[in-house]
């Protein structure tokens, strides 16, 4: 039988191998007294320190040292070192092979060893569940040696340990498989096994139509969605049947299923293949009730802009007659002024200027265009009605809405709808429910007609799901909120929170710091000692930052770059990849073996990253065709690889001694980088009018202040980038390090504030407008008299402290990623202003930005730190933007998968190019230290790792020994 290998020669050496850096050793290779004692038993200095190397070997990794095997010196010297003995004391000790035997056998009975026996059922049935619960290969190989080391098992070889870790995931897929399989009835089964044989009118199979599902912005779309959804619930899958799967293993079968195609499913096992099945039909009905959702969403949402666009063209083409208008009531006006101030009769005066009949018609067309300027955009959306009608009725029936108890005014009129349309009655009953409408439609109901009333439920549909009002069963994006927060009671057992469980305490701490920081910046303030700024008749003044870079940093910079040598990016990819190996994160969907085409991956990775495709790229590499980058693509590629490469990545260049001249990676910035796509209505391509006419998504990256981009997501261009600062943030190691959180305006909110303050990070935006800006105190009657002007409200207390327990399981939500905080900020953002909720964290907010707005008025050196922040986040675009150079950089990607995977692969790329210039660039300022020749240190922190002129990115892509 071959030899199964689940690990990478890399994975395989940090589990086997013995650690030599001084920090593993003092943790396991510190010997104590009973060591001490066991050790001199040994007459001989070899035997001695051979023993004591057994020793430690068997406590950590757990194994017997091999003959022959080399010890590096470190481990050698660290030992020795306890003994009184030098490496040459071990010369005569790998000579007779029955005294490594002897000791073997003696640190066993001594320690209480034992060798694995397959026989032991004990250790056999936690492998089994530990299979099951496995997230990858490398980690359940990880948790099998700790759990023989717990147990006292001598590890066995490396290629038995693989071994015990391939069946034992195989058996726990097929366990897992035939659970699902063995709930099904035989009916379900049909139904199911259908789906790989009927074809819909374009030719493909009902399988493979489900599963395209993407949202989109109109009817034809929601119509399509619902023909789907609808097949999906005809198939009778309850979520029970994936009782006892762990989440990720259903992520996984799902993630099958969506790269299968129907010949390929029909020759699986027929347990897995029905549990693949299975596992698509649950999770694709939440999706496709999502992206329905979602694309009902966009429909609202393009009405309404369009209702905006026809108030502002009806606007300009009156622009003639109210400039006419307002001219001549101008000139009589100025008529009726001059009669009165004469003393003549105002009648008389307008009968000579123009007549009254001329004067009526003023007054009538006055009137008619002021309705017109005034016209609200919901005046004109009864011009949709039409579009809505073509899938409203079956979206309502079809989707299983629920909602809480405020969402009763909402369920109750689509309840009213849904009867409506069963009856085909085009008229309208009396007694309407509208107690659901918002103020501005309420007064559009008083008297009403059925396209304006269910014009106006579909808005406050769109609204209530946004808010989280209502929700769907089963949804991804959707569903109800307070099972996506944890129990209240674990609340007290998170260690994210960075405040009190009393609101108390935390009132009594704010106010002080709060009233601390209104004095001394009054203070400040009224002895005109702001830095780079004043408050003047009651108005704050800022003057524009200095430049900080020297002049002669740039000639530093210049020369350091002409040293990097000229390198193709392939040759740097695969140089970091040898040294760091991120290519084991994209492991084989199927079996989650690395995968073992290093070169196709590579180069799978390179087309995502410089956006030229995969049937292109196959065109021009040397390696492989179009048909062998598809296949690794397809079963390698994903985004968990993505996330764990990008980490590997950013892990090993904060270690590297360059990017410490940088920071202490306790910073990052975030901005949000527009690329245009291939048209509107395709995932989340959408205009944005700020880059122009062109629809696209946006890259939001979070930048470490050692220029990592340790987090990039891809986000509709018209999203406020906002709610997305934390889900970057605690997303992953590299983002809960950080401990300042820098944005441009468009990244900040109250709600923003109140949250990075809650999970303990300092949020310091650079504030456009911030002289606008208003201050809010508990006490604003005892606030400084010079800061009094800029104070708008008193903080409400009462209100923070009744919402408190509800905060606390918000952000402590946030933080375990129960569920992504930028959905939970969308949904305060969407909530009605009176929500209770949504206002008290406004009210915190308010708080923690009044603090920051002051200590930016007062610290310079913040203002700087904050500005040199987002200039390395905003450095990033130019690189990004050389790598994704291909189609003049528009993403023409279809679905959010492969647009996702586009921004992905660029970021994943910049930040091995980041990687490779640090390394580079810290040699070559070693070099120079060693030459004498050592740069300014002062100069050091404006050279970055950015540069690219010096990487061959074009072209046909070589790969050295390929």
């Amino acid at each position: 039988m071959p030899r199964r290998t689940i690990l990478t020669e890399r994975q395989r050496e940090a589990l086997f191998g013995l650690p030599a850096d001084e920090d593993s050793m003092l943790r396991h290779y510190v010997l104590s007294d009973e060591d001490m004692q066991h050790v001199k038993t040994r007459r001989r200095p070899g035997n001695r320190l051979g023993f004591a190397l057994q020793l430690c070997a068997l406590r950590y990794p757990g194994r017997l040292l091999q003959p022959g095997e080399f010890i590096p010196d470190p481990i050698i010297k660290f030992i020795g070192a306890q003994l009184g003995l030098s490496k040459s004391d071990l010369a005569d000790y790998a000579e007779r092979r029955q005294t490594r035997y002897q000791h073997s056998v003696s640190l066993q009975n001594l320690y209480g060893y034992r060798t694995y026996q397959a026989s032991d059922l004990d250790f056999a049935q936690w492998l089994a569940s530990a299979a099951e619960q496995a997230h990858s290969n490398e980690g359940l190989a990880r948790e099998v040696v700790a759990q023989m080391r717990l147990r006292r098992i001598v590890v066995p070889a490396p290629s038995t340990v693989e071994r015990l870790c391939a069946d034992a995931l195989v058996a726990a897929d097929n366990r897992i498989s035939r659970r699902i399989a063995d709930r099904l009835d035989n009916t379900t089964v049909d139904r199911l096994t259908a789906l790989l044989s009927e074809t819909t009118v374009t030719g493909v199979t009902r399988f493979v139509w489900l599963r395209q599902h993407e949202p989109g912005s109109n009817s034809r779309v929601v119509n399509g969605l619902l023909d789907r959804l609808e097949r999906i619930v005809d198939l009778e899958l309850s979520p029970s049947l994936l009782q006892g799967v762990p989440s990720h293993r259903v992520a996984r079968l799902r993630r099958q299923g969506e790269r299968y195609y129907a010949d390929g499913m029909r020759d699986l096992p027929t347990h897995r293949k029905l549990a693949i099945l299975v596992v698509c039909g649950v999770e694709w009905h939440g999706a496709i009730g999502d992206a329905i959702v979602e694309t009902h969403d966009r429909i609202v949402g393009r009405l309404y802009r369009a209702s905006e666009r026809f108030r502002d063209d009806q606007i300009n083409d009156q622009r003639a007659l109210i400039q006419q208008t307002l001219k001549t009531f101008s000139e009589v006006g100025a008529s009726i002024i001059a009669a009165r101030e004469a003393g003549e009769p105002v009648d008389t005066a307008i009968e000579q200027d123009c007549g009254w009949e001329v004067f009526n018609r003023l007054v009538e067309d006055a009137t008619a265009v002021n309705a017109k300027v005034g016209a609200d955009p919901l005046d004109f959306v009864n011009s949709g009605y039409a579009r809505f009608r073509r899938y409203a009725p079956r979206f309502l029936n079809t989707l299983a809405i629920e909602g809480a108890q405020s969402a009763g005014p909402i369920l109750k009129a689509i309840n009213a709808l849904q009867q409506l349309n069963r009856s085909n009655n085009r008229g309208l009953p009396n007694n309407l429910p509208i107690a659901f409408a918002r103020p501005k439609w309420r007064k559009r109901l008083q008297r009403t007609d059925r396209r304006t009333w269910e014009t106006a439920i579909l808005f406050a549909i769109r609204d209530a799901f946004r808010a989280g009002d209502i929700w769907l069963k089963n949804s991804r994006r959707y569903a109800e909120p307070s099972k996506e927060l944890i129990p209240v009671n674990a609340v007290a057992t998170s260690s994210a929170l960075a405040v009190p469980l009393d609101p108390l305490d935390w009132l009594t701490q704010r106010k002080q710091v709060l009233a601390q920081a209104f004095e001394a910046t009054g203070e400040a303030a009224r002895r005109d000692r702001l830095p780079n700024g004043l408050i003047q008749d009651g108005v704050l003044k800022l003057s524009k930052l200095e430049k900080q870079a020297p002049d002669n940093a740039h000639q530093l910079v210049m020369d350091l770059y002409r040293r990097v040598p000229q390198t193709p990016v392939t040759d740097i990819l695969l140089s970091v990849d040898r040294e760091i190996g991120f290519t084991e994160a994209f492991t084989d969907l199927r079996t989650g073996a690395p995968c073992r085409d290093q070169i196709g991956l590579l180069t799978v990775l390179l087309s995502d990253g410089v956006n030229l495709g995969l049937r292109k790229m196959g065109a021009v590499s040397t390696t492989h065709s179009f048909w062998e980058l598809l296949r690794i693509s397809r079963w390698h590629v994903q985004d968990d690889g993505y996330r764990q490469a990008l980490a590997m990545i950013v892990d090993a260049q904060s270690r590297l001694p360059m990017s410490k001249v940088w920071g202490p990676g306790e910073s990052a910035s975030a901005d949000g980088q527009f690329f245009r796509a291939s048209g509107p209505g395709k995932a989340m391509n959408v205009v944005n009018r700020r880059y122009g006419i062109d629809p696209g998504i946006k890259g939001y990256t979070h930048v470490s202040d050692q220029y990592a981009p340790f987090s990039m997501q891809a986000i509709p261009a018209t999203a406020h980038e906002a709610p997305y600062i934390l889900d970057g943030l605690l997303s992953n190691d590299a983002g809960r390090r950080v401990k300042e959180q820098y944005a441009d305006t468009g990244g900040f909110t109250d709600h923003v504030f109140a949250m990075c303050s809650l999970l303990g990070y300092r949020f310091a935006p650079r504030i456009r407008d911030l002289p606008a800006k208003r201050l809010y105190a508990f006490n604003p009657s005892e606030v400084h008299k010079t800061l009094r002007p800029l104070v708008a409200a008193k903080i409400n207390e009462d209100l923070i402290v009744r919402n408190w327990p509800d905060i606390l399981r918000l952000s402590a939500s946030a933080a375990a990623n129960t569920v992504k905080p930028s959905q939970l900020l969308k949904r305060l953002s969407a909530y009605p202003r009176q929500n209770e909720l949504a206002v008290a964290l406004r009210e915190i907010g308010r708080v923690e930005r009044s603090l920051f707005m002051m200590q930016w008025m007062l610290d310079a050196e913040l203002q700087q730190r904050v500005q040199m922040g987002l200039n390395k986040g905003e450095s990033h675009h130019a690189l990004k933007r050389a790598i994704s150079f291909h189609r003049r950089g528009e993403i023409r990607d279809r679905s959010s998968e492969g647009q996702h995977y586009r921004i992905a692969g660029m970021n994943l790329i910049a930040a091995i190019i980041i990687y490779w210039n640090t390394k580079k660039l810290g040699e070559i300022v070693e070099t120079l230290t060693n030459a004498g020749e050592a740069p300014n240190p002062d100069l050091l922190p404006h050279v970055s790792p950015l540069g690219w002129e010096h990487i061959n990115l074009t072209g046909e892509y070589h790969w050295p020994d390929a």
